[in-house]
């Protein structure tokens, strides 16, 4: 069986992304940086989302990640479903920040309830399959457009997978993209690619701390 244990992004300058997430998120080992020059264009094919408990913690990490250089993709805004908003970090990730609160019942406090990682699958139910296969169990699913994971006690990140052309529209930019994804993740069964491209290294079951 497998276990998503951990999550690497690759960027092309190091020292400056270090200073961007410890800034902008504090997400510690639950994120984990490697340098790399691999060609990239566009869309990327994947975001990184966090969902806390209220709007002013989307607030406060928006805040926070603009100050130290994340670009605005869609500012936070109210919604049928809650409450977020989508930066871009300076190596090009793409991060939501989301609630399905939408009122504040105090002060921000950047507890992060979720770290998730969505794929953009070209064929949603191709790639639940593929993982299924792998031994993830489903959580949630909804057709050929979205797929969750469920994730042990104590995981560092969530796993999911949504329709490549609608992860792009989520997070607001064109879904054409090529060249590398610049992210690697760390599971328990062994290096694979999955049918999507996205690459998979054996990592310690250690590396799990939140």
């Amino acid at each position: 069986m497998i276990s998503l244990t951990s999550v690497t992004l690759e960027v092309a300058d190091l020292a400056a992304a270090e200073r961007f997430y410890a800034d902008a998120f504090g997400l510690g080992p639950r994120l984990a940086l490697r340098a790399s020059q691999a060609e990239t264009t566009g869309f990327r094919g994947f975001s990184m989302s966090i969902t806390v408990a209220q709007p002013a913690d989307v607030d406060s990490f928006i805040a926070s990640a603009l100050a130290a250089g994340a670009t605005t993709l869609k500012p936070a805004a109210k919604s049928l479903w809650g409450y977020g908003g989508v930066v871009q970090a300076p190596d090009g990730t793409i991060w939501k920040m989301a609630t399905s609160a939408k009122k504040n019942t105090g002060p921000a406090t950047r507890t992060v309830d979720d770290l998730v990682l969505l794929l953009g699958a070209e064929d949603v139910k191709a790639s639940k399959q593929f993982y299924v296969e792998q031994g993830l169990s489903v959580a949630k699913s909804f057709g050929g457009k979205y797929v969750e994971f469920a994730a042990g006690d104590g995981a560092p990140v969530k796993l999911a997978l949504y329709k490549r052309r609608g992860l792009a529209k989520d997070v607001g930019v064109p879904e054409e993209g090529s060249g590398s994804h610049r992210i690697v993740l760390g599971g328990t069964a062994g290096a694979f690619t999955d049918p999507d491209g996205f690459a998979w290294e054996t990592a310690p079951v250690t590396s799990a701390k939140a």
